[in-house]
């Protein structure tokens, strides 16, 4: 729903004091959404990817290079960005996915498992880039199955079993009214608790 891919069925969404009910397409120009299964056109770079989509959210054209050329160094893509896509790795691919939400510097983003299945190299560079624009004042919603991940990065943390929302607070809030030392400690113990773990 933040994303502009569902309706929702009651209430509204607002980014950045933009009401999706009254102009979703200028809500949506302040959000970078990486899905889970977020798909690249393959015959183009990472180059051209991001030259067409930072012309989709209407970036003035002297812009679009020195965002570019920023993302670049920013993602550690300097190697391959005038490569097609097809042709790259796991980890590069998913860089230059995320750097297409990054191109028109949204004031929000949302990234689904961003670092499933990347090498630890890839992995650090979209952490590192994760803390950077959090210094910097943006808001990032970030969904991991990576405890380690959420510990690091977030600074609230809401974890959430089969539908529903087991924990909420900050990771050392958590720790410490569980009695746990990290959080996939405590999410096991929960869902333990619930009856959803069993033993054979």
């Amino acid at each position: 729903m933040l994303g502009g891919i569902l309706t929702p069925t009651s209430g509204n969404i607002k980014i950045a004091e933009l009401d999706y009910s009254i102009d979703k397409n200028a809500a949506k120009k302040e959000i970078g959404y990486l899905s889970g299964n977020t798909k690249l056109y393959n015959r183009l770079s990472p180059r051209e990817l991001l030259r067409t989509f930072a012309s989709l959210y209407e970036m003035p054209k002297d812009e679009i290079e020195k965002s570019i050329e920023e993302i670049s160094k920013v993602m550690n893509m300097e190697s391959f960005i005038d490569n097609r896509i097809e042709n790259l790795s796991t980890g590069q691919t998913q860089r230059a996915s995320i750097a297409r939400c990054l191109v028109h510097s949204p004031k929000l983003y949302i990234f689904d498992e961003p670092t499933l299945g990347l090498d630890v190299i890839s992995s650090k560079s979209i952490i590192d880039f994760m803390k950077s624009e959090k210094e910097r004042g943006k808001t990032v919603l970030y969904s991991t199955h990576y405890m380690e991940e959420a510990e690091t990065l977030c600074d609230k943390i809401i974890m959430i079993h089969q539908g529903e929302i087991i924990a909420s607070g900050t990771s050392s809030k958590l720790k410490e009214e569980s009695n746990t030392s990290n959080l996939r400690d405590l999410f096991i113990k929960l869902a333990s608790e619930r009856g959803d773990l069993v033993e054979e």
